[in-house]
């Protein structure tokens, strides 16, 4: 999240220029961690520590440990981002890795950083902090934040979308309406609205409803719903998932097109192609084996490849329109 402000450069620090004040960690240390860490014979990562105040962000054990063990030097990243900054990190690295925080840590950790990113979705804080986003929005409500946010929330994709949906709701259905074919991703980044909103407003206007929640559009009029659904039913094509056998023979007969194999961004396009021409059991077999720390930005990463993959097959139909 903040990998532009975390120096990669490892550096040798005096331990005692080290605080771990404003730890996440009511509780303090644990001895019998410590202890462990100070015997393993495994070489640590470095601890990050943020460069303005000298403070722990990550890794307050692998000090005490390097403490016990009686070392006067630790090996350290630098991290060059505001304090509040700082104790987002220190959440997220106790959540993914070493001694997991308590579930009350981390509703206290929540309820802070609600406070210092105001402006954050309650997904990205829960993402963060290790509980739902239901728990967050909860969180929020009992916190007099909700005043000082603005009108819209950075999610975990990084954009930013209104707290109020509703007039990105109305502008999503009528995309709907003028274009049935537009993927979910497509019609969420035109109208400002998350992917799941776009997906509700779809869902609805196929069952004839409204796009707005009954409490915000229970006064609209019956016909324009009306209308919206004919229109998109009627342009509307089914997607059909493909068997894997069809998928193959298809990539086998673009290989042996002369259009695409001999010239270098047809190339291109059969490597990418046949990239993803992997079984179900190929792909289970990578996703198994992600590393937890990696699952949120893989995850991520994939999200924009399929939208980007969305957007290619749109564009490509209509070049054949």
């Amino acid at each position: 999240m903040f990998e532009q402000q975390l120096e990669e450069v490892v550096v040798e620090v005096d331990i005692a220029s080290i605080s771990t004040a404003e730890s996440p960690r009511s509780s303090g240390e644990d001895p019998e961690h410590i202890q462990a860490l100070a015997e393993t014979e495994v070489t640590l990562p470095p601890i990050i520590v943020h460069r303005s105040t000298m403070r722990v962000v990550d890794g307050a054990h692998r000090l005490r440990a390097a403490e016990l063990r009686g070392d006067e030097k630790i090996k350290v990243k630098f991290f060059d981002g505001s304090r509040a900054d700082a104790f987002v990190l220190a959440v997220g690295s106790n959540i993914t890795h070493g001694l997991p925080l308590s579930m009350t840590d981390r509703k206290s950790a929540a309820a802070r950083i609600i406070v210092s990113h105001p402006q954050w979705s309650d997904r990205m804080i829960a993402s963060v902090s290790g509980i739902s986003a239901g728990t967050v929005a909860e969180i929020r409500r009992r916190t007099s934040a909700e005043e000082t946010a603005s009108g819209s929330r950075i999610g975990q994709d990084g954009r930013v979308r209104p707290i109020n949906s509703a007039a990105g709701r109305e502008l999503a259905s009528r995309l709907i309406t003028a274009n049935p074919g537009l993927s979910l991703r497509q019609i969420a980044r035109a109208a400002g609205i998350s992917p799941e909103t776009a997906r509700d407003v779809r869902n609805r206007m196929s069952r004839g409803e409204d796009p707005l929640p009954k409490a915000r559009g229970a006064a609209k009029a019956g016909g324009r719903r009306t209308e919206a659904l004919s229109r998109s039913t009627a342009g509307a094509a089914t997607a059909e998932v493909v068997p894997m056998t069809d998928r193959l023979a298809a990539v086998h007969r673009l290989t042996s097109d002369p259009a695409l194999r001999f010239n270098e961004t047809g190339r291109r396009l059969l490597r990418l192609l046949n990239v993803n021409m992997l079984s179900a059991e190929e792909w289970q077999e990578i996703i198994a084996n992600v590393p937890p720390h990696c699952s949120s930005i893989v995850a991520s990463l994939a999200r924009e490849c399929a939208g980007m993959w969305d957007e290619i097959a749109v564009r490509v139909d209509l070049q054949l329109a």
